[in-house]
C-alpha cells in the first residue's frame, strides 16, 4: 500500500489502478494495457495527452519565467492576455477574473467575493446563497458546502447552516418526479418550491443561486425544457445573482462555447477550471461581472489591500498553457468538432436506451450518461450496479466513471474521432452485456 491518502477513493480498498503514460484519448497502465480515456480523467483533458503544442508551451514558459506571484499588483503580460482572452470568451457582462488552481478553490473564492460585495453596498445581510441537491461544486470547507451529495458530507460536519446555504430541489425528473408528473408540471412544481423557499428565508437575504448548467459528479443531470427559462426569470425578480458553476461544462463540452449557452443561462458570475488548461496544469477563474468589481475597489483601498489570493493565483506556466489551450479551441473549431461528433456519441448511446439494465440516456456534446434502472421494479438498482458496470468497462480497456450512485458517466476529450467513438460504444456494449449477466446471477433483476 502506498503512504498516499487517494481522493475520493475508498481507502480500504487502496490502488486500483496505476497510469503510467497517456497518447491522444487513450492511457497505459504500469503493466502495458491500453484504455480508451472515457472520461478525459476527470472531466477535463480536453485536447487529450502528450499534445505537443502544451508542452512546448509550458516548456517555454518555465524558459521565460516559472513563476512570478500577483500579490500586491505584481504581474506578468502571460496572466493579463488569458485574463483578456477569456474576458472576450464568457457571457457575463464587463467580467473580470481572478485566478486561482482548482474548480473548487474557484467557488470558495466566489462565496468570499459575494460576502465582500454586498458588505461593500451596504446589505450585509443579503449573504445566502441557493445550492440544489445532488449537485457537486467542489470538496474544500466552503464549497463542499454548496456540494448536494450526501457521500461528501458525511463525517465531516461541514457547516452548511453557518455558511448560509440553502438546498432546493434536483432538477432530476427520472428520480424526483411524482406519479403521473409530466416533465412540465415538474417542472413548475420544483420552481415554484424554490421560489417559497425564497421568500421564506427573504430574498433581502439571498445573494446568489448556484447551479450546474449540465451536472456531472451527480450524473449529468440534464433539467426539462423550460426550467432555467423559469428559474432566471424568479432570480431576476428577486435581485438573486444567477452563478454558472462551468468547471464540467466550460470550454466545448456540451457542443458550445459554454453550458450557460447550450441551456439558455444569462449569469452574474461563473467558475472555470478543468479545460480552461486541458487539465496540463492545475489553474482556475472565478469571473464575476463588472459592477461586483466595481464596487470593491473603494473598500480594498480604504483597507489598502484587497485582503485574498493565493500563492499560485495566475501561476505563470499554468496561464501560458491555458492561452494556448484557448488558442488551439478556436484555431482547430474544437467546440465546432465536439457538436458534430457529440452528435454522433450521442446517437450512439441510444442503442442502450432498451437494455434491461438501462432507464435513461441523456447527454449534450461530448458529455453523457446512462442511467441504470431495474425496470421490472421501476427503481434504481443499487450502487453496486453501476460500480460492477464501471469494472467491467475497465476490464474490456475503457475507462468511465460511476456518478450519482445510479449512472456511468461519458466524458471523452474534445478530440475523440468517429472511429475512437465506435470503439468506446463497442466496448461498453460488453462491458453492459457483461453486468447484465453478473446482475441476473445476483438475482437483482
Amino acid at each position: 500500500m502506498s503512504t498516499i491518502i487517494y481522493p475520493t477513493s475508498n481507502l480500504k480498498t487502496g490502488e486500483t489502478l496505476s497510469i503510467a503514460r497517456g497518447e491522444g484519448v487513450y492511457v497505459y497502465d504500469d503493466q502495458g494495457n491500453k484504455y480508451l480515456e472515457g472520461m478525459a480523467g476527470l472531466w477535463c483533458t480536453s485536447l487529450g495527452y502528450n499534445h505537443p503544442e502544451l508542452i512546448e508551451a509550458a516548456t517555454q514558459q518555465l524558459h521565460n519565467l516559472s513563476y512570478s506571484h500577483m500579490f500586491g499588483g505584481k504581474t506578468h503580460q502571460v496572466g493579463k492576455d488569458l485574463a483578456e482572452k477569456i474576458r472576450s470568451m464568457v457571457p457575463v457582462d464587463d467580467a473580470h477574473i481572478f485566478f486561482g488552481n482548482s474548480g473548487s478553490d474557484a467557488n470558495d473564492t466566489q462565496i468570499k467575493l459575494l460576502r465582500y460585495y454586498f458588505n461593500a453596498i451596504g446589505k450585509p445581510e443579503k449573504r445566502k446563497i441557493i445550492a440544489r441537491k445532488r449537485s457537486y461544486h467542489g470538496i474544500t470547507v466552503a464549497s463542499a458546502c454548496l456540494t448536494g451529495l450526501e457521500v461528501n458530507h458525511t463525517n465531516f460536519d461541514l457547516p452548511v447552516e453557518a455558511l448560509g446555504i440553502i438546498r432546493t430541489d434536483a432538477p432530476y425528473y427520472l428520480r424526483e418526479k411524482l406519479a403521473g408528473e409530466s416533465e412540465a408540471q415538474f417542472v413548475d412544481r420544483i420552481v415554484g418550491n424554490l421560489e417559497k423557499q425564497i421568500i421564506a428565508e427573504g430574498p433581502e437575504t439571498i445573494a446568489a443561486f448556484i447551479a450546474e448548467p449540465i451536472t456531472g459528479a451527480s450524473g449529468v443531470i440534464i433539467p426539462p425544457a423550460g426550467y432555467y427559462e423559469k428559474v432566471q426569470a424568479l432570480l431576476t425578480k428577486y435581485d438573486i445573482f444567477f452563478w454558472a458553476d462551468e468547471v464540467i461544462t466550460g470550454f466545448g463540452r456540451t457542443g458550445n462555447d459554454f453550458g450557460c449557452t447550450t441551456m439558455g443561462i444569462k449569469p452574474d458570475m461563473m467558475s472555470l477550471a478543468k479545460q480552461l488548461s486541458s487539465a496540463y496544469l492545475p489553474i482556475s477563474a472565478a469571473v464575476v461581472k463588472g459592477g461586483i468589481y466595481q464596487a470593491m475597489i473603494e473598500p480594498s483601498n480604504q483597507l489598502g489591500v484587497f485582503g485574498h489570493g493565493y500563492t499560485y493565483s495566475g501561476h505563470p506556466v499554468a496561464c501560458a498553457v491555458s492561452l494556448k489551450t484557448l488558442e488551439i479551441y478556436q484555431r482547430d473549431e474544437i467546440f465546432a468538432r465536439a457538436a458534430s461528433n457529440g452528435e454522433y456519441l450521442q446517437a450512439g448511446l441510444q442503442q442502450f436506451a432498451d437494455h434491461p439494465l438501462v432507464g435513461e440516456v441523456r447527454g449534450r456534446g461530448l458529455i453523457a450518461a446512462v442511467d441504470l434502472h431495474n425496470r421490472a421494479s421501476d427503481e434504481a438498482f443499487p450502487a453496486t450496479v453501476p460500480y460492477r458496470l464501471q469494472q467491467a468497462c475497465q476490464d474490456h480497456g475503457l475507462i468511465l466513471r460511476a456518478v450519482g450512485g445510479t449512472a456511468i458517466a461519458f466524458c471523452p476529450p474534445l478530440i475523440i474521432s468517429r472511429e475512437q467513438i465506435d470503439e468506446l460504444l463497442g466496448k461498453f456494449a460488453r462491458a453492459l452485456d457483461d453486468t447484465l449477466q453478473w446482475a441476473t446471477q445476483q438475482g437483482l433483476i
